[in-house]
């Protein structure tokens, strides 16, 4: 079943039994090409963090004390979010006032849908691209730091990660879809509200 445009879904990440992220987001489209998302500065989103203040950014959620799901708003940029259908990766445009500053690839697993969603688990490795398609790996200590770590991928696992992020970097280096101009120039209505979540969406 497909989300309807207009309605509020929730991405969220997962890492074993722990939900590591979850954000409401505005469904742009939802087709054969992917489900395409829309989160403006000022929305909600949740991250796991444990009584030390510590992330999965700083360590694996099986490492952490006490861990649950803040609430935060999300600052410094609006993102554009293509998912496309069975990839193992999103695409991220990201804005600020109004203007295109770069793109930002994630490498995930390909998404489930949910009733009120979409579930991925991050595999840690990102690409950052500037407009004019310099790009750089981002989280490389972290990607490496976790081969071998059962809630994250083995070393086979790692390198068809790296194999794929290779493959999107050749499309970064051509200027071919999604790295060209599609969305680079979109302008969401100003009518449209903030996402936020339901009452009881980080309970399910």
């Amino acid at each position: 079943m497909r989300f309807e445009v207009g309605q509020t879904v929730v991405r969220r990440y997962r890492r074993g039994p722990w939900r590591t992220w979850a954000q409401p987001m505005r469904v742009l489209r939802d087709d054969d090409a992917g489900l395409l998302l829309w989160a403006p500065e000022g929305g909600e989103f949740a991250r796991l963090i444990d009584v030390d203040g510590k992330t999965t950014h700083d360590i694996s959620p099986d490492r952490m004390r006490d861990p649950k799901l803040k609430l935060h708003t999300w600052r410094g940029n609006n993102v554009l979010i293509l998912m496309p259908p069975g990839a193992g990766y999103s695409v991220w445009w990201f804005f600020q006032g109004g203007v295109f500053t770069g793109w930002y690839v994630n490498l995930e697993k390909p998404y489930e849908r949910q009733a009120d969603g979409v579930e991925t688990t991050d595999l840690v490795l990102d690409i950052v691209a500037t407009p004019d398609r310099r790009w750089e790996w981002k989280d490389t200590d972290e990607f490496a730091e976790f081969i071998g770590h059962p809630l994250y991928f083995d070393s086979a696992g790692a390198a068809e990660i790296q194999a794929e992020a290779d493959r999107l970097t050749k499309l970064i280096d051509s200027g071919a879809f999604p790295f060209d101009d599609t969305h680079t120039g979109f302008r969401p209505d100003p009518g449209w509200p903030l996402p936020r979540f339901e009452p009881g969406a980080l309970d399910r």
